[in-house]
Parts: structure tokens; C-alpha cells; sequence
């Protein structure tokens, strides 16, 4: 395949530093769940799902870090920053560890524990301990040394009888000794200069108990049992001490105060012994349902991590007045469905699995209300409590004809119809007709599965509904409701388009794509294959019409094409066709075998399509050349499961969303504009470091763009599809143009219109 991948570098395999891609490339993820917390002299470090963010505790300013600065997407288990070395270590469920270098910012990303030959679901970190420059990683295996200043591991301790795997939950040093406090297998302790500690026989078992966490407070060693009791070390034992309501989520010592937290409940207690505090999760009155994750205290400060509301923060001496930290972003990073209006980006959690089914998708039934992310960066959330009961919200449309009106698709709960931002009616079988919306047979009432929704252009509002006998269903402009029948067989059903005809092509999970049109005589047509006399795959999920009028299916199994939508109006019967490329000389399929989620076409014809696994491709109109492959791998996508593709067709901004969160590409894909007035080049100038190509927007389409040097000598020259065009600054693909002012001169296509612009280049 004949392949023009933009130039992203990212050196992944130990020092990351990803300033140039900062400058194509932004990242949206939620800071809400907390996973760990840390601390320096003068700010607290708060690790949440698979991002970073800091607060400086003296002037009050918070910095974000992300995949975009080259964390993993991965989730994070453990977190822990070393002022000593200056460096904030990242332990992920996987096994992953990530260093980064507060000093330079760049991350070594370190594979060794994903590399271990032991089985991938013992591989989780869970706690980090520093001892004269060594880190102690307790994971669910047992126990391994990294050093800080080499940046390298050392020993790795299988501490269980027998020298089994047994999970290790926390670590400590007291009195020369290092004490693991294990899952289910009692304290283990060893001589902590003993240089055969990888030997299990010089571990003692001191307690049978399964323990949460161990830590030393001045000249005590304490210990936390699974169920909640804490307990002291003296005369060789641990003596029970104090117990807490509910089993434990979190142990730690710091600023010489035990603190312990619960789901509910945040104690801290002094060198003594003594409670000094005790913040009930019921006192946040901000929020409902406030759910505890870690804590620690910092200058007589508490800081309490929260799953859903980030960091909560009050004098020890206080516990009453709370201040909230929690940066802009989305609710959550699992986004199902993403829409871009005029002025927001909309984002729904619900949803169904790969079988349609939504139980299997977040856990349940999704419980979530809706992400809105406005143009001055700032994100909002409009509540589950706002959403009038309607459960596993899964895609947002708003009204062409009326701005301040949104429909939103429920997998389980039928549709949602908002006015200003409030919802004001839940459409399901009981009060849209005999013609409306059906429930599922044989299901409780209120199971209306509505996902794909589209506007025609007499401003009607079109859904598909599954598993019903009238899956495709109309609510008319004038409020009425229509539905039809598509034969032969009952479905899931997901994506719906409309073409220039109004024909109506509809994705299907076990019949492929149906074509229908109701002006005429309800006319019906299922998408077959040209050699198969099937669609390929007939689990389809995608579709998509293009400036030629093309469908693209996006199927299980690969991408299809219908070369024209008029073949529904002439013909009785409608044939999908492969695109077949060459790559090293051999014909094949494009994308063949490939789960693809979702299609966009750009302002330029482009094709992005979204896969299950293996990232996002960026196709020209033809599909015939790969514009660009973006994976974790050379990218700052948090995952290769890409779920949804947005653009903004002012801007270019391509939202890429994962199930592990959302980045954005600032990319070539505008619409084109009217005229030639708001012609603008970026980067401007473009500096040494930069390392992507130049970006000419808000061109006419098919405007000739010609580029000089200051000489008036030719290095470049196209022909815009759209509202942008990229050059990668060389002479015809043939070498890099050197530093100086180089001459950009456009031209509509009948010559009318013309723009001269400037570009510098610094070599």
C-alpha cells in the first residue's frame, strides 16, 4: 500500500518527551476517579484514571498531564513522587511503570514487570516505598527493588511458602527490617540487609490475617487488617490498637499522622494513637453519594480523594469546610457517543457491548448524565439526576431547524428530548402510539432500545429501534410519530443515514444494511455483497455517505462500498464491493477482517474510520492511499479500541474517543469556506523543533495553491479538496526547503478570487 503517514515521532521504548506533538495533538480526560495521591513540600500530586494532575499548595496552581506528555493510557493502580530524586513513578494494573523527570518532563517507560514470565493478572502494582534510593514495588506477584538513580531493577522476592506468588499490598522499613503486609498469606518481614532476601525461606511469617496496608509512624510500626482493625507492633506481635467502621481503601503515614480511609470515611490520627479527625463522606454536602479512594494530610491540610469528584481538601483542625480540585474534563473517560454542534462538544456514558446489549456495557444499565464542553474549554455536567430516569444514553443529535433543541438516543430507555439544555420529555412505548416506539416483547415496559437517529432534510427526526417489528421510526416535524417495518428478520439496529434522496440506509446487527425510502411505496432493498451474495459481514456498525455520494460500511469484518446511493432509486438491487489495494505488489482488502466502529468523512473526502483494535486510519476519498495510522504505539491515543470520531469542520480538530479516554488531532479537515478572507497558515513561523507539516486553511475548494521561495522559484503546488491543504515544507517531497520567507499564492478555481499569504520556515 502506497503509504504518506504524517510525520509523529515518538520514541516510546525508554526517554519519552512529546513537546512536538503538544503542538498537533490535545488531550480531554477525566481527572474525577482518584487513584492515588502523593506529595512534595509544596503541592499535592493526585494520579486519577490514566492522567496526572498537580496543585501547587502555596499559590494554588494546577497542571495537567496526560498521554499527550507520554503516560500511558493504561489505568493506574499506584502513584508515588520522590523529592529526593525528583521523579513521580506511575504503577499501573497491567504491570507497566512509568518514570517521569519533574525536571525535563521526558518518561521512561519501564516493561520489565509486563515482561515477566508469570500470568498476566498478577502483574497489578499496587504500592511504591522508598528506602535509601530504592523503590519497593509491592504487586500482586510479590515484591521487586528499582532503583531511582540507575533507573534499574533489581531483585524480585516471590515471598509465599514455597516461593509461591502471593499479592503484596504494602511495604515497610522499621528497625531494619522490611514488613510486607500480604493479601491473604499474614506479614512477612526479613532483614532488609540481608542480600538474599529473593530467597523465601528468609522471610518469617508473623500473622495468618489478610492486611491492607503497613506503614511506620515515629518509633511504631503499624499495620491494617483487611476488615479494618489496626494493629501495633510490640514484644514481636501485633496488638490490636483501634479498628475503623469499614473495611479499609487506603493506609499511609505522613506529616507524622496515620491516616486511613474508607469508602466513607477519612481518619486521621495522631503519633499517639489518637483520632484527631474523622470526615464522614455525608459532610461533603456539595455532592451526593461522595465515595472515598486515598488521603493523606500535608501541612496540616487533609487532602481525601473521591471516585467521581476528585480531590476534597480541609484543615485537620477544621473538617468542615471543604474546598473541591478537580480540573476540566469529561465525567468520565469511557465517552460512548460523542457529538459536535455549532458551539459544544456532547458526550454520552451508556451504550450496549459488541452484542448490542446494554446490561454488558459499564457495569450495567448506565447510570450517567451528559458531558457539554464548550468553545472557552471549560466542561460542565448535566447530571443523572436531570436525565428524567432514562437510562444508557448513547448518542446526542441536535435540531438543524431549532439550536436549542437536542434529542438524545437511549439503549434501554427509549428518547430523550432536551430545550435548553433541560430535559422535557421522555418518549417511550407508553405516550408515543401505536406508531411510535415499541418495547421489546416479552421485556419489562420500559425496554426501548433507540440508538441511531439522524435529521432529514424536511426536518424530521428519523431513529432505529431493536428487537421490535417497526424498527425504523420517523418523529415528524409536526409532532406525530410514524414507524415501518423492516423485513425479513427482527434486529439490533444501530446507525442510521440519510442520502440526498432522503433514502434512509440503516446498519443492522444480523441482516447488514437495509435501504429504505418511504416516498416510495416503502420500498426496501438489504445490501448484498458482489461476490458473495452476502454483505461480508453482516454485523454492521458503521456508515457513512461521502461528497460523491458514495456509502461506506464499516462491518466485523471490514469496510464495504457502495459506489452510488442513486443505485436505490434505479435498481431493485444494491451490491457492496471491497476496496482492493496493492500493497508490495499484491492485491488485498482493505481493512480486511477489521471491527470497524465508526466512519468520518472530512471537508477534504477523507475516510477515518475508527477500528476495535487497531487504532484509527485516515484514507484519501479513493481509500487507495493510507494518509496516516494513528496507535498507542505512535500516538497519544490512550487505546487502540477507538469508539467514535468527531471533527470540527472550522477547525480541523479531529476528537478521537477511546473506552479509555479522548485526544484530539489538529489535522486537514475543514469544510471549505465561502471565500478567501479568513485564510490563515499554521504554525507560523515553523521553528526547529516542529516536526509535522504546515497547515493552509480556510481555502475555497478546489482553489490552486502555489508555493515560493522569496526568489519566486516554485517548491510546491496543489489543488485544495476542502478547507485545508498540509505541506510538508520540502521541494516536491524531494528535500526540506530551507530557512526563509516562502510565498503562499491562492487561487479560486475561476481565478476571480485570489490571496497572497507568507509562511517563514527556521531551520
Amino acid at each position: 500500500m502506497k503509504k504518506n503517514i504524517f510525520a509523529l515521532l515518538f520514541l516510546l521504548a525508554f526517554s519519552t518527551v512529546f513537546s512536538q506533538s503538544q503542538q498537533l495533538w490535545k488531550g480531554y480526560f477525566s481527572y474525577n476517579e482518584i487513584k492515588d495521591l502523593s506529595e512534595s513540600p509544596d503541592k499535592i500530586y493526585a494520579a486519577s484514571e490514566n492522567a496526572l494532575f498537580t496543585k501547587n499548595n502555596i499559590n494554588g496552581d494546577i497542571k495537567t498531564y496526560n498521554t499527550i506528555d507520554g503516560l500511558s493510557g493504561q489505568t493506574i493502580s499506584a502513584m508515588y513522587h520522590s523529592e529526593t530524586s525528583k521523579k513521580t513513578i506511575f504503577g499501573y494494573e497491567n504491570g507497566l511503570m512509568l518514570v517521569r523527570n519533574e525536571i525535563d518532563g521526558s518518561v521512561l517507560n519501564v516493561v520489565d514487570i509486563i515482561n515477566k514470565s508469570i500470568p498476566q493478572n498478577v502483574k497489578k502494582v499496587n504500592h511504591f516505598m522508598e528506602y535509601q534510593g530504592i523503590l519497593y514495588v509491592s504487586c500482586d506477584f510479590g515484591i521487586v527493588q528499582y532503583n531511582l538513580a540507575t533507573l534499574q531493577f533489581g531483585d524480585t522476592y516471590f515471598i509465599g511458602n514455597g516461593g509461591n506468588q502471593i499479592i503484596v499490598n504494602q511495604t515497610a522499613i522499621f528497625e531494619d527490617k522490611i514488613y510486607a503486609a500480604t493479601q491473604n498469606f499474614g506479614i512477612r518481614s526479613a532483614s532488609i540487609s540481608n542480600s538474599n532476601l529473593n530467597d523465601y525461606n528468609q522471610w518469617t511469617t508473623m500473622d495468618g490475617n489478610g492486611w491492607k496496608g503497613i506503614a511506620t509512624l515515629e518509633d511504631k510500626l503499624l499495620a491494617i487488617t483487611l476488615n479494618g482493625n489496626i494493629q501495633k507492633f510490640q514484644s514481636g506481635a501485633f496488638v490490636n490498637q483501634n479498628s475503623v467502621a469499614q473495611n479499609p481503601v487506603d493506609f499511609r503515614v505522613n506529616d507524622n499522622q496515620l491516616i486511613v480511609t474508607t469508602q466513607n470515611h477519612a481518619y486521621v490520627y495522631n503519633s499517639n494513637l489518637s483520632q484527631i479527625l474523622n470526615i464522614n463522606s455525608t459532610q461533603i454536602t456539595a455532592e451526593n453519594n461522595v465515595v472515598f479512594s486515598c488521603a493523606t494530610v500535608i501541612d496540616e491540610k487533609v487532602f481525601i480523594g473521591t471516585r467521581e469528584n476528585g480531590i476534597y481538601s480541609s484543615n485537620v483542625n477544621d473538617g468542615q469546610n471543604f474546598e473541591n480540585t478537580m480540573p476540566s474534563g469529561p465525567y468520565r473517560n469511557q465517552i460512548f457517543r460523542l457529538t459536535k454542534t455549532d458551539d459544544y462538544l456532547w458526550a454520552v456514558y451508556g451504550g450496549f457491548d459488541v452484542s448490542y446489549n446494554p446490561y454488558a456495557y459499564a457495569g450495567g444499565l448506565a447510570q450517567f448524565g451528559i458531558s457539554k464542553f464548550s468553545v472557552n474549554e471549560n466542561w460542565t455536567y448535566l447530571p443523572y439526576s436531570d436525565m428524567l430516569g432514562a437510562r444508557a444514553l448513547s448518542r446526542i443529535i441536535d435540531n438543524p431547524k431549532n439550536p436549542n433543541q437536542l434529542f438524545v438516543s437511549s439503549s434501554y430507555s427509549g428518547l430523550l428530548k432536551f430545550e435548553n439544555e433541560v430535559a422535557t420529555n421522555l418518549y417511550n412505548a407508553t405516550n408515543t402510539g401505536t406508531s411510535g416506539l415499541q418495547a421489546i416483547p416479552g421485556q419489562v415496559p420500559d425496554d426501548v432500545r433507540v440508538f441511531g437517529s439522524e435529521f432529514d432534510s424536511d426536518g424530521n427526526l428519523w431513529l432505529t429501534s431493536s428487537l421490535v417489528e417497526k424498527p425504523l421510526i420517523t418523529l415528524k416535524s409536526n409532532g406525530t410519530w410514524q414507524s415501518y417495518t423492516l423485513q425479513p428478520r427482527i434486529n439490533n439496529y444501530s446507525a442510521v443515514v440519510i442520502d440526498k434522496n432522503n433514502t434512509k440506509w440503516v446498519a443492522s446487527s444480523e441482516n447488514g444494511v437495509y435501504a429504505f425510502n418511504e416516498k416510495y411505496n416503502n420500498k426496501t432493498i438489504i445490501v448484498e455483497n458482489s461476490t458473495t451474495n452476502v454483505l461480508g459481514s453482516l454485523r454492521v456498525r458503521a456508515l457513512a455517505i461521502d461528497n460523491n455520494n458514495k456509502l461506506w460500511i464499516g462491518t466485523g469484518a471490514g469496510l464495504k462500498v457502495v459506489q452510488s446511493v442513486d443505485e436505490f432509486i434505479s435498481n431493485d438491487e444494491i451490491i457492496s464491493e471491497p476496496i482492493i489495494i496493492l500493497e508490495d505488489g499484491l492485491a488485498q482488502e482493505l481493512l480486511y477482517e477489521q471491527f470497524i466502529n465508526d466512519i468520518y468523512v472530512d471537508g477534504s473526502n477523507n475516510k477515518w474510520i475508527a477500528t476495535n483494535s487497531a487504532g484509527v486510519f485516515k484514507f484519501s476519498s479513493d481509500g487507495q492511499n493510507q494518509l496516516a495510522h494513528f496507535t498507542i504505539s505512535n500516538s497519544p491515543l490512550p487505546s487502540n479500541n477507538v469508539m467514535d470520531i468527531e471533527i470540527d469542520m472550522k477547525t480541523g480538530e479531529v476528537f478521537l474517543v477511546t473506552d479509555k479516554g479522548m485526544v484530539s488531532y489538529k489535522g486537514a479537515a475543514t469544510d471549505a469556506s465561502e471565500n478567501l478572507e479568513n485564510v490563515y497558515i499554521y504554525p507560523n513561523p515553523v521553528r526547529p523543533e516542529f516536526n509535522g507539516t504546515v497547515k493552509i486553511s480556510g481555502l475555497l475548494d478546489k482553489a490552486t495553491v502555489k508555493i515560493t521561495d522569496i526568489g519566486g522559484n516554485l517548491v510546491y503546488e496543489t489543488t485544495s479538496e476542502g478547507g485545508t491543504i498540509e505541506w510538508d515544507t520540502t521541494a516536491f517531497g524531494k528535500y526540506k526547503v530551507a530557512s526563509g520567507v516562502y510565498m503562499v499564492f491562492i487561487s479560486a478555481k475561476d481565478g476571480i478570487e485570489t490571496k497572497v499569504k507568507k509562511v517563514m520556515i527556521i531551520r
